[in-house]
């Protein structure tokens, strides 16, 4: 849902599946960039390439961005996780496209 907000906002053309498929073009600048050095951080992996290369691409305070977004969203799903906080109907209704394209029907499981 922020993704798509802020999207619009920026008036970019977001193509979601870059989020699970590498391969796809995001539409965002730097997306693929972005989207690896994700990963690279919240599987600990070698960050510090991705780390200059994103220096690079979008500044200190790009990066400073970036590592920003990254704990909020790590944070707020270990805080979801942790207390077992269920899904609501409502956002369960209104991210029903994006789940279903991003194949993450998988991951919902019955209490």
């Amino acid at each position: 849902m922020m993704l798509r907000e802020s999207s619009e906002a920026f008036g970019y053309e977001v193509d979601l599946r870059a989020v699970t498929d590498p391969a796809i073009d995001s539409g965002i600048p730097h997306g693929s960039l972005l989207v690896a050095f994700s990963n690279a951080v919240l599987s600990r992996g070698r960050a510090e390439p991705l780390r200059s290369e994103l220096v690079e691409a979008v500044g200190e305070e790009g990066l400073v961005a970036t590592a920003g977004v990254i704990a909020n969203f790590s944070m707020m799903n270990r805080i979801a996780d942790a207390t077992g906080m269920p899904v609501g109907k409502r956002f369960l209704a209104e991210t029903e496209d994006v789940r279903e394209l991003l194949g993450l029907e998988r991951f919902i499981h019955e209490s």
